[in-house]
């Protein structure tokens, strides 16, 4: 397994002196992911938890849904070719009952606005595809306390930031606020998908009673992944795109942005916010 960080020679400027020390950088990997012995993709991710990560990009995609869909995950041998196992590679195998896509050079499983598919196409791919619907979900209420309490937690968590400034974070928390996983990774949706491969072996899917916490902003891609999961409630410390926004109205996911502080925008699924007065109206 490769390490999750490595050391580099650096030249510092501080107010106009030089001087040269060590950096702790964050590693950054190719992992090709097969399923069932076929190439399927390929992200760019920080070593560790890599078959979550495979599990959960597999639920985002709607091709795994319980634990019981997973015969194994193995790291393929003979990666390269003098046989060497790189540890970058990993096969997923899936029972006999799981239908697997028409895998084509076009990668015409659905996924995420990288493949090609955009606007109207992906909602619609989404919504045909979630296994189960955000807004049939039981009631579910969070106070703007709560969630403003969620970053420092989050923050707090994170090992490897804290070593090399470089890395995304992703965080489940009970609906009480309760911190229920945490992982890292150069890709925000890496990190998503980590935790929802962890859930998905560890039978917890869906993640109806949870809260998703991601550094920086909330992209479609990170959207589409909560819904596919099950996760009511996604809030991000910075912006949403507005595809993510359509994608929060069209399936009842609550969406919140900017969340610092005792601040935040609520972008969709406003009825889950417990407020205490009526919000100002402008």
């Amino acid at each position: 397994m490769g390490r999750v960080t490595e050391r580099r020679k650096v030249l510092r400027i501080r107010d106009g002196a030089l001087s040269t020390r060590p950096d702790t950088l964050v590693v950054e990997e190719p992992l090709e992911i097969r399923l069932d012995g076929r190439p399927l993709a390929i992200t760019m991710r920080t070593p560790g938890d890599d078959f979550a990560l495979a599990a959960g990009f597999l639920v985002s995609e709607g091709v795994l849904a319980s634990a019981s869909d997973l015969l194994n995950i193995v790291y393929c041998a003979g990666a390269t070719a003098d046989g060497a196992n790189t540890y970058n590679v990993v096969d997923v195998r899936t029972a006999p009952h799981v239908v697997v896509p028409d895998i084509t050079l076009e990668r015409n499983v659905y996924t995420t606005s990288s493949c090609g598919l955009c606007g109207k196409a992906s909602l619609d791919a989404v919504r045909t595809t979630a296994r189960w619907p955000i807004a049939d979900t039981p009631p579910l209420r969070v106070e703007p306390e709560l969630l403003s309490a969620l970053p420092d937690r989050l923050r707090a968590a994170q090992r490897v930031f804290d070593r090399t400034g470089g890395l995304h974070a992703a965080a489940l928390f009970s609906e009480q606020g309760e911190l229920l996983d945490v992982r890292e990774d150069v890709g925000r949706h890496n990190a998503v998908d980590k935790l929802v491969g962890r859930a998905l072996r560890d039978g917890g899917l869906p993640l109806s009673r949870t809260i998703l916490l991601v550094s920086g902003r909330a992209s479609f891609e990170l959207a589409q992944k909560a819904v596919m999961a099950g996760i009511p409630v996604l809030a991000a410390v910075s912006a949403p795109s507005s595809l993510a926004v359509d994608l929060a109205a069209e399936t009842g996911l609550t969406l919140v942005g900017f969340l610092r502080g005792s601040s935040m925008n609520v972008y969709a699924g406003e009825d889950r916010i417990a407020l205490r007065s009526t919000a100002a109206q402008g």
